[in-house]
């Protein structure tokens, strides 16, 4: 028996990179899948496409986590096509780069209401559908709310909220036997951190030789964590933010 046999997950964000990659290893693990997406319906097609030729279970979802009656319809569209959901992974995100002086009221709002409005309206529905015997919710961080580089301030500052969000709902839900973690990868080779010039630049190369693993980061790596945490090989797991970034302090 696969060790997420008879699990629902619904994994936001995910029609690339890293959500992607999760969405197929919880599949692959067992459980029903379904892929959350804002824009990239093709995307998130082909992510269910390649869950159903494995022999998974897989549907595509369309909605933004910042907006709330998105949430809860994602959420009833979820319950509605496989009974219940076990395990919510806030995958959702977007980062914007940039120095103080480009700090605007749009831009904050923008990465503010998706890292960490989204998280956390995720998470309030997602438990209102959670079973009597608990549930699971991973959350994505990142890195940098601990290396806190220089001109990143509004990003590392929603993945600070998401490592401060992750300790206080472990602590609010753990009586209803809900798990709250966080993972927080370092630099991940995806479509977005090709897009923003980090892969193939000399910030990869910096980023590398600062690893004891000598590499940066693949979805798959993380995909792996995210299993761990969602199956019962972490039952006595919550409030904790796990680094993965190839030992990089």
């Amino acid at each position: 028996m696969k060790k997420l046999e008879n699990k629902v997950a619904l994994v936001t964000g995910a029609s690339k990179g890293i959500g992607a990659a999760i969405a197929k290893q919880l599949a692959e693990d067992g459980a029903a899948v379904v892929v959350n997406y804002v824009s990239s319906a093709a995307d998130a097609e082909k992510v269910v496409e390649s869950i159903l030729q494995s022999g998974g279970r897989a549907t595509a979802i369309q909605g933004n986590v910042a907006i709330e009656g998105d949430v809860k319809r994602i959420l009833a569209e979820t319950v509605q096509q496989y009974g219940k959901i076990d395990i919510l992974v806030n995958n959702a995100g977007i980062y914007e780069w940039g120095p103080l002086e480009s700090v605007t009221e749009e831009g904050f709002h923008r990465q503010f209401n998706i890292n960490v409005l989204g998280l956390l309206l995720a998470s309030q529905t997602a438990v209102s559908y959670f079973a009597d015997n608990g549930g699971n919710i991973i959350n994505i961080g990142s890195s940098v709310s601990t290396a806190q580089p220089a001109g990143s301030v509004l990003y590392t500052a929603t993945k600070s909220a998401v490592d401060s969000i992750t300790r206080v709902l472990s602590k609010e839900l753990g009586p209803k036997n809900i798990r709250v973690n966080s993972i927080n990868p370092g630099i991940v080779d995806t479509e977005g951190s090709r897009a923003g010039g980090f892969i193939g630049s000399d910030t990869e190369k910096l980023f590398v030789s600062m690893t004891p693993l000598l590499r940066v980061g693949l979805p798959e790596d993380v995909a792996l964590i995210a299993s761990f945490l969602a199956s019962e090989e972490a039952r006595w797991l919550t409030g904790e933010i796990i680094s993965a970034s190839g030992g990089l302090r």
